[in-house]
Parts: C-alpha cells; structure tokens; sequence
C-alpha cells in the first residue's frame, strides 16, 4: 500500500492501534528513594549478582528469566502473508507478547531476527537464551522450522516450541477429539486426510498418529506422500513412512473419497463433491487463512461438524488456546523440554473444557473462556512431572 502520511495511516483503526506498538516495559519493584536505588541497583544488586554466579539456577527466583519467553522469528512465514522481513514481522510477535500475557499471564519479548541461514539463527537463539525460560519459534518457513527446532532442543534446557506447528497440532487434535465423541466414533476408527506437508501439517499429523488416529494419509502440491515418491525431502519422506496404510498414491480429493476427516493446512482448495465423498459423518476442518479450503457452508451440506481457523464461523481452530497455557504449564514446573505427551496432555485438557456443552457448533472452547489457559497449564504441569522434565 501507498503510504500518503502518519495522519492518514491512523485513519485506519488497525493502524491507530499499533501507534508507538502493543507494548512496554514496566517496573515490579519501586524506586522512590536512594535507599530503593541502592537495592534496585548498585551496591544492592552487587550481592544478588555474586549469588547467581555461585548458584545459576539462583537466576530463576531472583530474575525474571523463568517467566518470560522469547518469541523469536526471522519473518520468512508470517501468517497469510509470507516472506515479508524481520520488520514487517513485528507487528505479529508483538501482538503473540500481548496474547502470552493476556492469556497465560506469561511475559515475553518480540524478538526478529535479520538472518535466516540455519546455523546463523540457531548460533543466535543459543546466545541469547541466557535471557529468558522458554523460546516461542514463530513463523520460520519450512522446512526450515524444523531443523531450527531439533537444533534448538538439543542444545537447550528450557521449552523450545515452534507454535505454527505444536499449537495448530493442540487444538487441532482437542477439537478432532471432540468432533469424534460427537459421532460417536474412536480415533482409532477414522481415517484422516490432511493437506499440507509444511510445518503446521507435519506437526499436525504426527500428533494425530501420536494420540492413536485409525489412519492418517499427507499430502503436498504434488498429491499424497508415501514411500519412495519425487519430490520428498527429508521431513516429508518420513512422514510418508509412518503414515499412509491404506496405499493411497493420487490426489488430495483422491484420497477423500470415503474418509472420516478432511483437516486443510495447505492455502489450496477442495471441491464441494470431493468433501461429498467422505464416509457418513464426516468431520471438516479447513483451516487456512483467510480463505477456508472450502467454504464452511458448502462443506456443512455434506459434513456433520466443520471447523475453520476464522473467528467468523464456529468452531475456531486457534492457537491461542494452546501455546499460553503450555508455556504457562511448563514454567510452573520450570520444565526442561515440552514433551509429546505434554502436547496431547494439553489437546486432551482443552478437549474436556467443552464437556457436555458438546454440539456441531461448539467442539473447541473460546479463547476467551476462563477456563482454558488454567486446563491446560495444570494438564501440562502435570505431565512434565509424570514424564520426569519438571525441576520443581
């Protein structure tokens, strides 16, 4: 867009509410004296300083290192809009700063990064980890995303999470929970088709093979993944080893014919007689953004419940409902790592917010219910014990 002036852009109430950014920095402690000034700061802090340095664990009580995350991005994937730049990026990693704190009471910095090479932003994440207790990956591109990741993990003892694709993965499994009790069938019993193979779909799939899901094909822009197909890489042939048991080896609509779930993380379309095909009782969850794979209308004629990532329709795949309350859960325990199982921990905790209030249009809480963000910090807290990465 044109940029005229500042005057004209506040016209705008978008732009009127990000003037001077959503956020800043505020003090927890007073300092209204000289006898403040000399705790807050020099000689006082003197004291504290030593301690750590003796104790680094010290620097969890006596900073606040373990409640703040870092939300880190290189803005090479940022949420419909793409490769847009470090600085365009902002905007969204402050606005994710200003949901951790709404939602989980969990602080955190925006952090983007003018570098993109993996070694260069894995070196740089490392070295700036001293800082905080936890990292928030957010809107790398794939399959990047996912060797920053492991790289990451294995390099770090505080909760290293890439919410494109964990916290899609969260809500996403509690609402197929959800949508499966409504019909009245086991994961165990459905098949499920899921468009897209980058970081969110991937991420999807692998939690729904996770929590028992009956089968499960992948597909990309090529069509369905599966063993020894062009085209793979690495990410993408593994995936096709461990899914795909019924064989299929065409396309996205191909592969719904007869089957029990539809979810769409690809930016494509399906046809309305491909949704058509699917087994009775079939579960549609097309979630890109803005535009559904299918329009929500259309895939009700054929669906029993349907799910988008839009808060225009019902039933909102959002993950807002997942990474606050995660984080939040994982430092209550101060957690080393985020565990698989303390990801189904949180779907299956989110899934019971919704209890018997169950409908085709109510299979995932509001973000803006109370309930959720303790469900799942207590769920997830409480796994990190049974999983034995809690420190407290």
């Amino acid at each position: 867009m044109a940029v005229t002036s500042l005057e004209d852009l506040d016209l705008d109430p978008a732009f009127a509410l990000h003037r001077g950014g959503k956020m800043e920095i505020r003090s927890t402690v007073p300092v209204r004296n000289a006898d403040d000034l000399s705790l807050a700061y020099t000689p006082g802090v003197a004291r504290v300083c030593t301690a750590i340095a003796e104790t680094p664990e010290l620097a969890n009580d006596y900073t606040w290192v373990s409640n703040v995350v870092a939300v880190v991005s290189d803005g090479t994937a940022v949420l419909g809009l793409g490769d847009i730049g470090p600085s365009a990026a902002m905007p969204v990693m402050e606005g994710k700063a200003l949901l951790f704190k709404q939602f989980g009471g969990v602080d955190s910095v925006p952090i983007c990064l003018d570098c993109t090479d993996v070694d260069e932003l894995v070196e740089t994440v490392v070295r700036l980890a001293p800082s905080f207790g936890g990292i928030n990956l957010e809107d790398i591109s794939a399959p990047r995303c996912f060797e920053v990741e492991a790289r990451l993990r294995e390099r770090l003892d505080i909760p290293v999470f890439h919410d494109d694709q964990h916290g899609t993965a969260i809500v996403t499994l509690a609402a197929l929970k959800n949508a499966a009790r409504l019909t009245g069938r086991p994961l165990s019993e459905l098949r499920a088709v899921v468009a897209g193979a980058g970081a969110s779909g991937v991420a999807v799939s692998r939690i729904l093979l996770e929590a028992g899901i009956g089968d499960i094909c992948v597909s990309d822009s090529r069509g369905v993944l599966y063993s020894g197909r062009e085209g793979m890489n690495s990410f993408k042939e593994a995936l096709a080893f461990d899914t795909n048991r019924s064989g299929h080896t065409g396309t996205t609509e191909e592969a719904l014919a007869g089957a029990d779930v539809f979810v769409g993380l690809s930016g494509s379309t399906v046809s309305e007689d491909a949704i058509a095909s699917m087994a009775p009782g079939s579960i549609v969850f097309a979630l890109s953004n803005p535009d559904p794979e299918i329009h929500p209308i259309a895939a009700r004629r054929h669906a029993a419940v349907v799910a988008t990532g839009r808060s225009d329709f019902p039933n909102q795949i959002n993950n807002v409902l997942a990474f606050p309350g995660v984080f939040r859960g994982a430092f209550d325990v101060r957690a080393s790592t985020i565990t698989e199982s303390m990801k189904v921990a949180a779907a299956n905790a989110l899934a019971a917010v919704v209890g018997d209030d169950l409908s085709a249009d109510y299979i995932i809480p509001s973000p803006f219910d109370a309930r959720v963000a303790p469900a799942v910090a207590g769920a997830v807290a409480e796994q990190a014990r049974l999983d034995g990465v809690a420190r407290i």
